[in-house]
């Protein structure tokens, strides 16, 4: 007999799929709609300072080497047309190829965003064990304090107030960038990475800590009630031994699901995070694109993160039907109702 969750599978990996592509479509028009209505023109935040010795002519002629002086609508086709070719344009600030520019920003942007991903999911669900398993006392108050704390303060706050301790007060950490200034990124060590990664990874760990702590202890909390756990405790088992068995078993799938659905929000993060600490990143040339109007690169920008974060919900998605039986069986049941 097979398996009514196995067999839902490829309906629901395409059903994803579908609605990814419709996500595509739609951040593509509303992110070229906004880049367009943006007061910046590109052809002045490209000429910069050199803008008045720049004549009419020159400046016309620029904008046709673009293609700004095409109509909206014909602009957004080629750009279209032009991506289904793998071709993502040319970079105005960075005078180099969209994807150049993408690939060389994002695995720099990498190591920041996967480490903190990592690192908050870990953090978080043992802040989040220790505070279920522990409810209403001392340890819970003040792991919810610090989660409720960091969910309301901003990660440019977080980010400038561990600048202003470790980097200027204590000198424990570089100010800037990804490596020492005047260094040339080939010949950056291992060590001067890690330095320089430090700080940013910290503020960006902090940010994704609270959402899985807080979810991880009411989970745990919960299930400390449940009349399993009541009897495991009435046979003589220990607090951390039903926590261990049974708590940490059933509240993983949670905060895993949790940690993919965040990465928008850690995505988001990094921006600011990468701005404050001058972190030559893919959330920062996501800003350059578009204080200065370089469209080509912020729509490329923009849905390459919007792909990524919907890959995670993705994944998230696939991770609940596969482990939770529930999820399968109501799957297999409503499609059997609707066939």
């Amino acid at each position: 007999m097979s398996n009514p969750g196995l067999s839902s599978v490829p309906r629901l990996v395409a059903t994803r799929v579908a609605r990814l592509a419709a996500v595509l479509l739609l951040v593509a028009v509303v992110a070229f709609a906004l880049a367009k209505i943006s007061p910046v023109d590109p052809v002045n935040a490209y000429l910069g300072i050199d803008i008045a010795r720049v004549g009419p002519e020159q400046r016309a002629l620029i904008a046709a080497r673009w293609g700004l002086d095409q109509p909206p609508l014909a602009q957004f086709t080629l750009w279209v047309r032009n991506l289904l070719h793998g071709d993502l344009g040319y970079s105005m600030i960075y005078n180099a190829p969209v994807s150049e520019v993408i690939a060389a920003r994002f695995w720099t942007s990498l190591p920041l965003v996967g480490l903190a991903w990592l690192f908050s999911g870990i953090f978080g669900f043992v802040l989040g064990v220790v505070a279920g398993a522990n409810s209403g006392s001392w340890a819970d108050r003040l792991i919810r304090l610090y989660a409720y704390f960091l969910s309301s303060a901003p990660t440019f706050w977080i980010a400038i107030l561990l600048l202003i301790v470790f980097s200027v007060q204590l000198g424990w950490a570089p100010v800037c960038c990804a490596g020492p200034l005047g260094v040339v990124p080939a010949d950056v060590t291992f060590a001067e990475r890690l330095q320089h990664l430090a700080l940013p990874l910290a503020a960006l760990t902090l940010l994704g800590v609270a959402q899985v702590a807080l979810h991880t202890r009411a989970k745990i909390a919960e299930i400390l009630q449940l009349d399993a756990a009541l009897y495991a405790r009435a046979q003589g088992a220990g607090k951390w031994d039903v926590v261990l068995r049974h708590g940490v078993r059933n509240a993983a799938l949670p905060a895993i699901t949790i940690l993919f659905a965040s990465l928008g929000e850690l995505f988001g993060g990094s921006i600011l995070a990468e701005q404050v600490f001058a972190y030559p990143g893919l959330g920062q040339a996501a800003v350059a694109a578009g204080v200065r109007g370089d469209v080509p690169l912020l729509l490329a920008i923009t849905l390459f993160l919007t792909l990524f974060v919907s890959i995670g919900n993705m994944i998230a998605d696939m991770l609940y039907h596969l482990v939770d039986p529930r999820i399968r069986e109501a799957e297999f049941t409503a499609g059997g109702a609707h066939g």
